[in-house]
């Protein structure tokens, strides 16, 4: 009976994964294509991402990528790690209200952040483009950071940074001779994840942009007037560069845990 509910267990498991994964396999095998035929296999080519990186519109829409996950995972670190020490320095009813506070754009679905930030930037006049996607970017990536470097700083030794004080550290000298790198785990985890959130995001980038496209809103317009394979191509390398990084945050999370 034991074996029977293994290996029922094992078969669910097996037709999840084939369920997910097989259409993200076909499209991967169907980038190296040869031809256009999404049904008939035509012999293996590199055809479609040689085409890809020749498209103007694509490279254009990958430099404004990169730009605003750069820009967006460097100022939410920033913004992640001091919020996260003041944090962890408040009062214990201060600090579950600010935390509850900080839960809220990881909560609330991609579209009812979407839709509110564009509406405020639309009531306060500032033209949707690279900017505001960059501020939408920040918004949703910082809390991934706050929530990484939290629990290191709880693993810490309270008394380090009074000891630091007292040998005539002064309090922002201390935070960056002690604190920071007693964190600097839970500082590279959460910008792994705000840049791998960033690199992924759609709705949210749809909503806050109105004339910079990044990769995700491109293959969505390319979509709706027919998918070509140099798309194909295109998702492919998100799909991995994505994985990678996941692969990489969960490998690092893995280490801290066992250590």
């Amino acid at each position: 009976m034991k074996r029977f509910f293994k290996g029922l267990k094992g078969s669910y498991l097996a037709l999840i994964l084939l369920f997910l994964y097989s259409p993200i396999a076909i499209m991967i095998a169907f980038s190296f294509n040869a031809g256009k035929s999404r049904a008939k296999w035509e012999g293996f080519s590199f055809k479609w991402y040689g085409e890809l990186f020749n498209n103007a519109a694509i490279m254009d829409a990958l430099r404004i990528t990169l730009t605003v996950a750069v820009i967006a995972t460097v100022v939410s670190v920033i913004l992640g790690t001091l919020g996260a020490i003041g944090i962890h320095a408040c009062k214990k009813g201060w600090a579950t209200a600010l935390i509850n506070l900080s839960y809220l754009p990881m909560t609330m679905p991609d579209i009812v952040t979407g839709v509110s930030l564009m509406m405020m930037f639309v009531f306060i006049k500032l033209d949707r483009g690279m900017f505001t996607m960059i501020l939408a970017h920040i918004t949703f990536d910082t809390p991934y950071v706050l929530f990484s470097v939290l629990p290191k700083l709880k693993q810490m030794d309270p008394n380090t940074y009074e000891a630091a004080l007292d040998l005539g550290c002064r309090p922002m000298r201390a935070i960056t001779r002690v604190i920071i790198p007693e964190i600097s785990p839970g500082i590279i985890t959460g910008g792994l994840l705000a840049l791998t959130m960033s690199l992924d995001d759609f709705v949210i980038s749809y909503f806050t942009t109105d004339k910079a496209q990044n990769l995700s809103t491109l293959i969505y317009s390319a979509a709706k007037r027919g998918v070509k394979p140099d798309m194909y191509a295109l998702s492919t390398i998100m799909f991995v560069t994505v994985l990678a990084l996941l692969i990489i945050i969960n490998r690092r999370t893995t280490l801290e845990t066992i250590g």
